[in-house]
């Protein structure tokens, strides 16, 4: 069964390739950016200007672009044989990686949310080059999502393609649908972390992952 979060192509093989573009005709795009030229114009817009006339085109390109995380990366993972050759220590040994920058749109109000990403395991049999860890934050990031999905999936993602001994998350962001409407809150940053393994067990190591995090985890 799929971990909760992924679908059944994201578990399949521990490959995380690409799964399958997604089919968005030219005569698809022509409509849709029809639809959002009626909707900008509808919220006070004026369409047609030097400015402006190409705004529903760009809109439509850069909602496909900032979320081509449904498509997968072909590149997202190349596991490595640990370098601790059955060394105990091994177990307790962390790899720690961040900030790791992120954008995502919220699914709730397709509005943008941004942060900063740290992800810390304890290797098994197998490591991840340091790129992979970004990209793949960046593939669960670049979707309609929330904040907790992403460090559900990246938490689970890690433990499905390395078992580890354990894996940390914590996620940092600035919520622009908190900010732009509503309360509009202008200073609140939502913090959330992950544990799996012996970071769930060990509080000592939750302690030393945050410290290898610092000054940006407080």
């Amino acid at each position: 069964m799929a971990a909760p979060g992924f679908s059944t192509a994201d578990v399949n093989a521990h490959t995380w390739e690409a799964v399958t573009p997604r089919a968005v005709s030219p005569e698809q795009l022509v409509r849709f950016e029809g639809y959002m030229a009626e909707i900008f114009e509808a919220m006070g817009m004026t369409t047609g200007t030097v400015s402006t006339r190409d705004t529903p085109r760009r809109f439509v390109r850069a909602l496909l672009d900032a979320t081509d995380g449904y498509e997968g990366d072909s590149k997202i993972v190349k596991a490595f044989p640990t370098e601790c050759h059955g060394d105990p220590d091994c177990r307790i040994s962390q790899v720690v990686q961040g900030p790791i920058p992120f954008y995502a749109l919220c699914e709730h109000h397709s509005l943008p949310f941004y942060g900063r990403a740290y992800i810390g395991y304890i290797a098994h049999e197998h490591i991840l080059g340091l790129s992979k860890l970004t990209r793949l934050v960046r593939l669960f990031a670049r979707r309609f999502t929330v904040q907790e999905r992403i460090g559900q999936q990246l938490a689970d993602a890690l433990v499905s393609i390395l078992e580890p001994h354990g894996v940390a998350v914590h996620l940092e962001a600035v919520h622009l649908c908190t900010q732009m409407r509503g309360v509009r809150e202008t200073e609140s940053t939502t913090r959330t972390t992950y544990w799996r393994g012996h970071y769930d067990e060990d509080p000592a190591l939750r302690a030393e992952f945050r410290s290898l995090c610092r000054p940006h985890v407080a």
